[in-house]
């Protein structure tokens, strides 16, 4: 039992180190301002429909994020605040990290990303559910949280919250009640 809890922080320890090793050898120097795209089919005040960003860093990795439509914050035309979010992440050994999310909140000078609402995170067979990720380069974080769903082929793992260190390396998994355990459980074949 002990051997497939350790399995499984494992492999979502690989799933995070993949998606944030793109990320960190992305520096804003390093991005063209070719690299930004904002592609829009057509715009109303502040709303643009069939948002894409794309960038790609120096070692081939390239990140794609999408969404159906997304609202420039009036107050900071840095964020834009997006609707049924894709994002991809295409790393250059040809595997793919892919999140999905209801809504999303963008940050286009840093990368900083937050997707909420039925969050997915797939990596080869491994899937992440949960209701909100942030995501943030300046802080060396990465938290999903609320009602985290981790499972692969053989279990599935039940917390409230994942952290990631970026720079460290550590994860943390924990329960907002200190009196609620998390849980594994196995897939029976």
């Amino acid at each position: 039992m002990y051997k497939k809890i350790i399995t499984v922080f494992v492999i979502i320890f690989v799933l995070f180190v993949l998606y944030l090793s793109f990320f960190k050898s992305v520096s804003k120097k390093n991005l063209p301002k070719e690299d930004k795209i904002l592609e829009k089919s057509s715009y109303s005040s502040n709303i643009i429909e069939n948002v894409k960003y794309s960038s790609s860093n120096a070692d081939g990795n390239e990140y794609i994020i999408t969404a159906l439509e997304g609202e420039i914050d009036v107050k900071n035309n840095n964020i834009i605040y997006l609707t049924k979010v894709k994002a991809t992440i295409k790393l250059n050994n040809a595997k793919k990290v892919l999140i999905k999310s209801d809504f999303g909140k963008y940050n286009i000078n840093n990368f900083d990303t937050i997707f909420s609402e039925n969050v997915l995170i797939n990596y080869l067979d491994n899937e992440l559910r949960g209701e909100y990720l942030d995501f943030s380069i300046k802080r060396n974080s990465l938290i999903i949280s609320q009602n985290v769903i981790y499972s692969d082929t053989t279990s599935t793992l039940r917390t409230d919250v994942v952290e990631m260190n970026i720079k460290t390396k550590d994860i943390k998994f924990f329960m907002y009640n200190r009196d609620k355990k998390i849980t594994l459980e196995s897939k029976k074949n």
